[in-house]
């Protein structure tokens, strides 16, 4: 089982990641992805994934902080990409709940990244919330090779052009939550060759530890929930998500 988005250089992690990873490994969660929101969170990545040959990562600049974009920014990411344990560019997106950087900065430096992706062949990790119309028209007008929205909460009508395009959709803990009818419900009308896991950890704990640091090990959960829905057994939705990600990531 792979956990393909993880904030493993997060600052919650700081005074047990070595027994964070050894809990992901005993419960076989593994490969993990680190996610980063920064170029500067990408180097302690790079350094994290050189240290353990079970993990990969991204680098790529989220849109909380897209105003920081530059050519540099942009020089930076180009030479993240050349690096061998670099597998995707993400996450990059919009975020119009938050709006920490003004709307057109974000479109702009989303759009930036994913033609960057998609010039060096890279996979493209998104994040999107309250922003799924702008997110697919910029995304359509590039139509980068491969790309998976991470931790999708849309309903399935308005996440339903990605799929039609080949895309991907990725589902956390939050699938757990006993309000969370219409991920549920987007996940069972998802194709499962299209769907991989994540924990996004240390955020969104599935509901077996709400209140509680998230972590890789808890991508598990994550699975028998998709199974239930699915009406499958959870080491199908195993294989067949570890089997995804290992095609999209390339690993």
């Amino acid at each position: 089982m792979i956990d393909t988005h993880c904030h493993l250089t997060d600052k919650a992690y700081k005074n047990d990641l070595l027994e964070v990873l050894e809990r992901s490994r005993e419960a076989n969660v593994s490969p993990l992805i680190i996610a980063v929101d920064s170029l500067d969170e990408a180097n302690n990545a790079i350094k994290l994934s050189k240290e353990h040959e079970d993990i990969s990562c991204m680098s790529g600049l989220h849109p909380h902080h897209a105003s920081l974009w530059t050519d540099e920014y942009e020089e930076r990411l180009k030479k993240h990409i050349d690096d061998f344990n670099v597998v995707a560019v993400g996450e990059i997106g919009l975020d119009y709940h938050y709006d920490r950087s003004p709307r057109d900065i974000q479109r702009n430096v989303f759009e930036r990244q994913l033609q960057i992706a998609d010039d060096h062949d890279m996979p493209v990790v998104v994040h999107t919330r309250e922003a799924i119309n702008d997110t697919w028209d910029i995304v359509k007008n590039i139509k980068p090779k491969k790309l998976v929205v991470h931790c999708c909460t849309e309903k399935f009508g308005d996440i339903k052009m990605f799929l039609d395009e080949g895309y991907l959709l990725s589902f956390t803990g939050m699938i757990t939550f006993p309000n969370a009818k219409d991920i549920r419900d987007t996940v069972e009308k998802t194709p499962i060759d299209r769907i991989m896991l994540e924990t996004d950890s240390p955020y969104l704990s599935p509901a077996l530890y709400r209140g509680k640091r998230n972590e890789p090990s808890y991508t598990v959960e994550i699975a028998k929930c998709v199974a239930d829905v699915k009406n499958m057994s959870p080491k199908e939705i195993d294989e067949i998500t570890t089997r995804n990600a290992v095609s999209f990531f390339e690993i």
